[in-house]
């Protein structure tokens, strides 16, 4: 296994969301793989046996630690049993990381009525029903650590309405839980993830595309999983433990030119 320093030695997480799309690397698939490679044992979660499989298979190369589950996270009794299968096998959970959504577009007048609900039932409920059979868990051993994937598009529309209104529920979501269960220990952060190049964009992109999203940081960078990855390992670990109710952007610094760019 990779030398790492322990950030996470001795906690248990759930990402959902952790599978890969292909070779292309995957935002929840990175965090995973960190989060194993700081110590953690991990519960993998993905509706797809075979993207799974390839987390899998990259924490297990390098001697972490995992399990996993194939199921849909906006059913309740799928929440249900990854909590606690988890708590089978590993006695605690510690880390809840929300990383399931999909993308949606159009404006209010061209969308479906089917897509909108269909984007915010995987991109909040899917949230709020991880975090409705987690906390308890959680609450019982004295507290954790909860981390829900945004967008930079919730804080900058541009044309996703579907995606955008979903995303900013997720900064509302992740305020109102670190309010409520501030008092049990439980801090509750999410990320804004900006232009990542990921198992998720990969299939829509061309080499200009990538050059156009590259330029558009002032840091002239393309982001990658990586990324967003160790920024949740800084959420997850205890060097975080004064920081909750954070929306914290991992963009390169997109956010900070004009929407024109």
């Amino acid at each position: 296994m990779s030398t790492n320093s322990g950030r996470l030695k001795g906690k248990v997480a759930i990402v959902t969301g952790s599978g890969s799309r292909g070779d292309v690397l995957g935002n929840g698939q990175a965090t995973a793989i960190l989060f194993a490679r700081e110590g953690a044992k991990v519960m993998l979660v993905d509706s797809s046996q075979e993207n799974l499989g390839r987390t899998r298979q990259s924490i297990e190369s390098e001697e972490g630690e995992c399990i996993t589950y194939v199921g849909d996270v906006t059913k309740a009794v799928t929440c249900q049993e990854v909590v606690e299968k988890t708590i089978n096998t590993y006695g605690r959970l510690d880390i809840l990381h929300n990383n399931v959504g999909i993308g949606g577009s159009g404006t209010v007048v061209e969308v479906s009525e089917e897509d909108w609900d269909r984007v915010l039932e995987v991109n909040i409920k899917s949230m709020m029903l991880m975090g409705k059979y987690s906390v308890p868990e959680m609450v019982i051993r004295g507290g954790g650590a909860i981390i829900n994937i945004s967008s930079i598009s919730a804080i900058r529309p541009r044309g996703l309405t579907p995606y955008t209104v979903s995303k900013s529920g997720v900064i509302a979501l992740t305020k109102a839980m670190a309010v409520d269960h501030a008092g049990d220990g439980i801090r509750v952060n999410c990320i804004l993830p900006g232009p990542i190049y990921s198992s998720m964009t990969a299939p829509n992109m061309t080499p200009e595309k990538r050059q156009i999203r590259q330029n558009a940081s002032p840091l002239k960078q393309e982001g990658t999983p990586w990324d967003v990855g160790w920024a949740a390992v800084y959420l997850a670990s205890d060097e975080s433990k004064w920081v909750t109710g954070v929306s914290l952007n991992v963009d390169g610094g997109v956010t900070l030119g004009s929407p024109s760019r």
